[in-house]
């Protein structure tokens, strides 16, 4: 069996931040529609804000990887705050960095907990342009191939 190193290639990526004391949603939570439309439009448009401030252009393709940013360290789950970063991505779209959010175009957003924030908690996207990228490293982001 042979074992090939793989060195990444120039993915080139931007760090979209935004801002602090937005109100998140969690796949937990119980919300009126209202409620949920309201927080959904606060958070799209400050995506859509912070990535054209970002100056990210537009992707024909992107993997995204979304950290949540909380006040303290507790254990928690990042997936449950998935809405929130549904509606940061509907955002970037928005701001017209990607055409659409949907699988051809889109791997993620992959949710992670990202470092202490003790003003969080903070939503902060890393989008990284997929149409550079060797198609063994597309693999390894990608196993099964839905994006391809």
């Amino acid at each position: 069996m042979t074992v090939t190193e793989l060195t990444p290639g120039p993915a080139r990526t931007w760090r979209i931040e935004l801002p602090t004391g937005l109100t998140l949603m969690t796949s937990n939570e119980r919300l009126h529609h209202l409620q949920r439309s309201d927080r959904t439009r606060a958070l799209r448009q400050a995506a859509r804000i912070a990535a054209q401030v970002a100056r990210v252009p537009h992707l024909e393709r992107a993997y995204v990887t979304c950290y949540l940013r909380a006040k303290d360290r507790r254990r928690r789950d990042p997936g449950n705050w998935y809405p929130s970063a549904k509606a940061a991505l509907d955002g970037v779209v928005d701001a017209g960095v990607l055409t659409d959010d949907d699988a051809t175009r889109v791997i993620g957003p992959d949710m992670r907990l990202g470092e202490v924030l003790k003003t969080g908690p903070q939503l902060v996207l890393v989008v990284t342009d997929l149409t550079q990228m060797a198609p063994d490293h597309l693999t390894l982001l990608d196993p099964l191939g839905a994006a391809a």
